[in-house]
């Protein structure tokens, strides 16, 4: 399955508020967000606001475009706007910048030992 991460940046005043949010996601939007095809999605947040997020998904465009469609993330996405920095008025599962997959060790490792 296709790994897709990505970046962010919470505004650093805001940071204590932004993981408690994230302790109790509503239960509809982890619903739509597993419905839509997102897999092992974690977040990572630095003590700076630097947030890194990690997600699998067939198709990540496919799984935005069909969150998108949702009542749900609309309101999710107009809360947590208020969060993040440097998303010029963007949500921000539309701000975030894609990050290059350079490394993958079990690629790697399969590529061995298909040898």
């Amino acid at each position: 399955m296709p790994r897709y991460c990505f970046e962010l940046h919470v505004k650093p005043d805001r940071i204590d508020e932004y993981v408690s949010r994230h302790r109790a996601v509503w239960p509809d939007m982890l619903a739509a967000l597993r419905d839509t095809g997102w897999r092992n999605y974690s977040l990572f947040l630095r003590p700076d606001g630097l947030l890194i997020g990690y997600v699998e998904a067939d198709d990540l465009g496919a799984a935005q475009a069909a969150m998108a469609r949702t009542e749900v993330n609309a309101r999710w996405q107009s809360e947590m706007s208020e969060f993040f920095a440097g998303i010029d008025g963007r949500p921000p599962d539309e701000g975030f910048v894609l990050l290059t997959e350079v490394f993958n060790l079990d690629d790697q490792l399969a590529s061995i030992t298909e040898k």
